[in-house]
C-alpha cells in the first residue's frame, strides 16, 4: 500500500455489501478483519510504510464510524446508488416543514422553564421518530428495484433530510 488512495465509500472500504440493513456485528467482523492487515506496528521502521499503515487505519475507523450510525450509512448508500444527485438537496416530506417548527416552538419553550417532564417527553418523542425514521428508511431501501427509480431515491432523500431534523432535536434537548 502506497501512495494516496482514492478516497472509497465506507462499504468498499471495509468491503462489505452496499446494503442499509447491515448488522453491526458484521461491520466490526470488517472492520476488525482489515484493521489488523493494516495495524502500523506491521510497517517496522520505515516511515512510508507506517504514514500508509496510518492512512488505511484512518480510513478504516471512518468507515466503521459512517456504517454503525443509520443516517450516515443510509447518506453512503443513497450517494452510491445516485451519485449525480445533489446531495445538497433538502426537499422535505410534505407537511413536515409545518409540523417540525411547531414541534420546535414547544420544545423551545419546555427548554426556556427547564421542565424535566415536558423534556423527557420530547426526548423520548424524538427517540421514537428516529427509530421511525430508521424503519421507513430500511423498508424504502429495500423495495428499490435495480437500478433504482429517480423518484424512489428522491423520496429517501426526502426522508434523511427530516431524520436530520429529529437528529438535531435530540442534539439540543439538554439532559
Amino acid at each position: 500500500m502506497t501512495g494516496k488512495a482514492a478516497n472509497p465509500d465506507p462499504f468498499t472500504t471495509l468491503g462489505l455489501p452496499a446494503r442499509f440493513d447491515l448488522e453491526p456485528a458484521a461491520i466490526d467482523r470488517a472492520y476488525l478483519a482489515r484493521a489488523a492487515a493494516v495495524h502500523p506496528d506491521l510497517a517496522g521502521d520505515d516511515p512510508a510504510r507506517a504514514a500508509d499503515a496510518a492512512r488505511a487505519a484512518a480510513a478504516l475507523n471512518h468507515a466503521k464510524a459512517a456504517l454503525l450510525d443509520p443516517e450516515s450509512r443510509a447518506r453512503a448508500l443513497l450517494a452510491i446508488l445516485a451519485p449525480q444527485a445533489a446531495p445538497a438537496d433538502r426537499d422535505l416530506p410534505d407537511g413536515f416543514l409545518m409540523d417540525i417548527m411547531q414541534t420546535r416552538i414547544e420544545l423551545d419553550a419546555a427548554i426556556a422553564e427547564r421542565d424535566a417532564p415536558a423534556l423527557n417527553r420530547w426526548r423520548e418523542w424524538a427517540a421514537e421518530q428516529r427509530r421511525s425514521s430508521i424503519d421507513r428508511i430500511a423498508v424504502s431501501f429495500a423495495a428499490l428495484t435495480t437500478p433504482p427509480a429517480d423518484p424512489d431515491l428522491a423520496a429517501i432523500r426526502r426522508q434523511l433530510n427530516a431524520w436530520r431534523y429529529i437528529e438535531r432535536m435530540l442534539e439540543q434537548i439538554p439532559d
